[in-house]
């Protein structure tokens, strides 16, 4: 039984790393689809369509669960505005006013209030292995944003923009903290969906300001494959994997993934849409990796493997 417990965490692990991934090339096609739409706009279609067939799957499968709903109706609403809307809003009008490497910098800094706030509020453990983990992780995000250049994070400027993309940051903090409390009597999958649909609406009424649906029927085939792989990866398997990580191996290791964004975002924006890479990105993208590994895997439980593959070896 506890080998079987063992292998299902070791495949939510493996499986977590879809999440920046998809969210990672989520980045590029975000920002060519925002030059044909606006971005609000943009992340109203994305999550609405989500959504929808979130709810067509629900229903299909006998997932969906009313009951379960109004006892949790106030954890799944404050996901839904803080993980959905919140978070999506602040970081597209942040990036309006401050640059991308700002940006960029206050969201990496996710995985560490993350784990302070699981630790604070949520009794989940700290230990060094962990704090080395964030450490590792956080420097080698730094390295991937900034290519290396020290003289580029010496000339940053803070600006009211960066005040924007810190309330994305609390927003992203707080929708993990309260996914943990939630998903513990609501599923993954009927806590996407019911999040997805109520971040959606709220989307959807702040985009009428942008008048810029008209603008959706004309987008190209280019724009439509991306929003495609938005809806389908990044919105309705991204989440749903992210949840069920909170759930299985807790909010502060599941958000140490986050830290794979930037690095995900940075090769795939090298291979499909021609942007440059430097040896110091591809030393931090090293560091970073590394750094997740080290906090999310269990020393004692590699430990004893190792020991006996030596003594099978002997």
């Amino acid at each position: 039984m506890m080998q079987q417990e063992s292998k299902k965490t070791f495949g939510i692990y493996l499986l977590l790393l879809l999440v920046p991934l998809f969210w990672g090339g989520a980045f590029g096609a975000a920002k060519h689809i925002i030059t044909e739409v606006p971005p609000i706009t943009t992340a109203a279609l994305r999550f609405g369509l989500a959504g929808l067939i979130l709810f067509a799957a629900a229903r299909f499968s006998s997932e969906w669960d009313s009951k379960k709903i109004k006892e949790q109706w106030a954890g799944l609403l404050l996901m839904a505005l803080t993980g959905i809307f919140g978070y999506n809003v602040f970081f597209f009008m942040g990036l309006e006013y401050t640059s991308a490497v700002n940006g960029s910098l206050i969201v990496a800094t996710t995985p560490v209030f993350v784990t302070l706030g699981a630790v604070l509020f949520l009794g989940e453990t700290w230990n060094a292995r962990l704090a080395l983990g964030l450490i590792l992780s956080l420097t080698g995000v730094l390295l991937v944003i900034i290519n290396g250049s020290f003289q580029m994070l010496m000339a940053l400027q803070f600006n009211a923009g960066d005040l924007l993309f810190i309330a994305a940051l609390i927003c992203w903090v707080a929708h993990g903290l309260i996914g943990k409390v939630v998903l513990a009597k609501v599923s993954p999958f009927l806590t996407t969906t019911v999040t997805t649909i109520a971040g959606s609406i709220f989307l959807i009424l702040l985009s009428l300001s942008e008048r810029g649906w008209g603008r959706v029927l004309s987008m190209s085939n280019q724009a439509w494959m991306e929003m495609a792989f938005m809806v389908f990866c990044a919105s309705i398997i991204g989440f749903f994997l992210w949840n069920k990580g909170i759930q299985k191996i807790g909010a502060s290791k599941a958000s140490m993934y986050m830290n794979l964004v930037p690095i995900n975002a940075a090769w795939i924006a090298f291979f499909l849409y021609d942007a440059s890479i430097s040896w110091q990105q591809i030393a931090g993208m090293l560091m970073v990796i590394f750094g997740v590994y080290v906090s999310t895997t269990d020393h004692k439980r590699f430990g004893s493997k190792l020991e006996k593959a030596v003594e099978k070896a002997n």
